[in-house]
């Protein structure tokens, strides 16, 4: 069954914006051949100095690996307060409402 996983952590303002994407484009490349991986929305709000992700993966045990790894790898960025939650997809529900639920 495929899941969302949602990430989110405080990251100083500073690293936001241009600077996160221009730091964080071989970050992105790479998260694409991460097992089961399928996609990923990136988010951020300087105004809270929050940021994060929303990712979509094809199973439950491959977004659990990801986020034990991405959370050792985000803290070796300087982000605090990592929180890390799964989400099984009603598919049926997001179909209706024109969500993408497979690759």
């Amino acid at each position: 069954m495929a899941v969302i996983l949602q990430i989110d952590f405080s990251m100083p303002a500073e690293m936001l914006g241009d600077n996160l994407t221009e730091a964080a484009k071989g970050l992105a490349e790479s998260i694409n051949q991460e097992p089961g991986f399928i996609s990923k929305i990136w988010t951020e709000n300087a105004e809270t100095g929050e940021a994060g992700g929303i990712y979509h993966f094809a199973d439950r045990t491959s977004a659990q690996a990801y986020l034990e790894m991405h959370t050792k790898r985000v803290e070796a960025m300087g982000a605090k307060n990592i929180r890390g939650r799964l989400f099984d997809i009603n598919e049926t529900l997001t179909a209706i409402n024109h969500g993408q639920t497979g690759h």
